[in-house]
Order: structure tokens, then C-alpha cells, then sequence
């Protein structure tokens, strides 16, 4: 267990890789560098979601819809076999099924949001409760399962690694789908770390609180098949189900590959 007399003695981490989920439930875009805001969101993450049924959700005075109003893949492991890519100067998202592209549609027209809704609608089959509908972000809000901490997610790769070795099994770490992924900590440090305030560059990120995982962890992001219980290896492995913590930018700066995570 990492104490408070230990913390200031932490060898720095390394980010080794960085990741955005445009759209809620598809697939990761890694990213070579970020600029992250005091105060906001990852940049391009969690933009859009696809509502699966009527949920209320109002653009006007959004507030926060538990996952389950959405496509996702704790419910919807088909999702993975969706390869999604997002343009943010166009804001145009292409969907590839199987190295085929599937659907192009423009996210700033009513006629491109269609073409996806359409395509997904279709994909979907009887996982879809009636036409899905894309939903648009409006700003300042984002479709995070938590709303109030989820602004960015770290990720410890030797926790991972632990995990993985406790359950015999390979854990590919895009599984839990966080934005920042670390190495060169002990396994479990980042949760010994609420209340603390990581450095990156110029970046201060403040660690609020650990990420309770759900049944998405168990889809493989290559094949969408639920082959793992990572839920149950967790809680079997540590007694609980927290993989990750959530942060939020307390001072802005670049982000990149490479960088080095100091607690301060």
C-alpha cells in the first residue's frame, strides 16, 4: 500500500499512450499529443452517443442519463466490431465492419446523422429498441458514465499486468477504455492516489476518485466476443471491481506520448 509518506518518493510514470472515444460505446482513437483545458473534458471524447429509445435527454439543459439510455457496450459487445474514425474539422464519422467501410455520414448535418442512425439501426437488429437516434454533446457537457468525475481517465498498465497474471488470461488494457494510459508504478498505485495531484508537462491533473468497472470490460475490442470476466477476476483477485481512476484538469498544458507523470 503506497502511503502519504511514500507518495512524494514515487518514481515518475510514463504515458505510453493516449485515447479518445468520439462516439460512446464505438472504438478508441489513439492520439500521438493533447492540449487539456483547466476544468474540461479529454478533447473529443464522449462527444456523441447513440440513444437507444427514448431517454429525455434535453440538448437545451443537458443532465446526466445512465448508460443504459445509450448504445454501449456493456449491454452491446456488437459495438466492437465496429471500426469508427472521426474527423473533428470535417466532423465527418466513417464506421468500417470487417475493414469495409459501412457508413459515412456528416455529425454537423441532420441528412449525415441519418446515414449513421440508418447503418446502426440495421447493425444493431433487435438490440435496437426502435430507430436509434445520435445524440450531440452541447458544450461543456460530455456522455461520460460519470459526469461529475468522469472528465479524464488514467489507467495503470502494471495493474493490468497483475490482474492479468492473477487470472491466467491475457487483459488487453483497451478494454477499460480509459483516455491516458501509464507505466512504471507499482501495481495498484494509481488507486492509493485519490486526493493527490499528478504533473505532466506543464498539466496538473487532480485524482478524484477510483473507476468502479462494469461488464464492457469483459468484451474483446478485436473479436466484440466475451470471452473474460474481467469483472469477476477483479473482484476474485482484489476483492473489489476498480481498475483506473478518474482526474480532473487543474491546470492546463500539452500531453504526449512519452511524457513523464511525476506526483506533486
Amino acid at each position: 500500500m503506497t502511503t502519504v509518506e511514500t507518495v512524494a518518493s514515487l518514481p515518475p510514470a510514463t504515458v505510453t499512450a493516449l485515447y479518445r472515444h468520439p462516439v460512446k460505446g464505438l472504438s478508441a482513437e489513439p492520439l500521438a499529443a493533447v492540449q487539456l483545458e483547466a476544468g474540461a473534458f479529454f478533447p473529443g471524447d464522449r462527444l456523441y452517443a447513440v440513444e437507444n429509445g427514448p431517454c429525455g435527454f434535453d440538448p437545451a439543459t443537458p443532465a446526466y442519463r445512465p448508460k443504459t439510455a445509450f448504445l454501449m457496450l456493456m449491454r452491446d459487445a456488437r459495438l466492437a466490431g465496429l471500426d469508427s474514425r472521426y474527423d473533428d474539422a470535417s466532423r465527418e464519422l466513417t464506421l468500417c465492419l470487417e475493414g469495409v467501410e459501412a457508413a459515412r455520414g456528416n455529425l454537423a448535418t441532420a441528412e449525415g446523422c441519418a446515414e449513421i442512425e440508418a447503418f446502426l439501426t440495421f447493425y444493431m437488429g433487435e438490440e435496437a429498441r426502435g430507430r436509434l437516434q445520435l445524440l450531440t454533446a452541447p458544450e461543456g457537457f460530455r456522455f461520460t458514465d460519470s459526469l461529475r468525475s468522469g472528465f479524464i481517465s488514467l489507467l495503470n498498465l502494471a495493474s493490468v499486468r497483475d490482474l492479468a497474471g492473477h487470472m491466467g488470461e491475457a487483459v488487453d488494457p483497451r478494454r477499460f477504455r480509459m483516455n491516458l494510459h501509464l507505466d512504471g508504478w507499482a501495481p495498484g498505485t494509481e488507486l492509493t492516489l485519490v486526493g493527490q495531484t499528478l504533473a505532466i508537462g506543464d498539466a496538473r491533473l487532480a485524482i478524484l476518485k477510483r473507476t468502479e468497472r462494469c461488464a464492457a470490460v469483459n468484451v474483446n475490442p478485436d473479436t466484440a466476443a466475451r470471452d473474460i470476466n474481467v469483472v469477476k477476476g477483479l473482484a476474485r483477485a482484489y476483492g473489489h471491481t476498480d481498475c483506473g481512476v478518474y482526474a480532473r484538469v487543474v491546470q492546463a498544458g500539452r500531453v504526449a506520448v512519452g511524457d513523464a507523470v511525476r506526483v506533486v
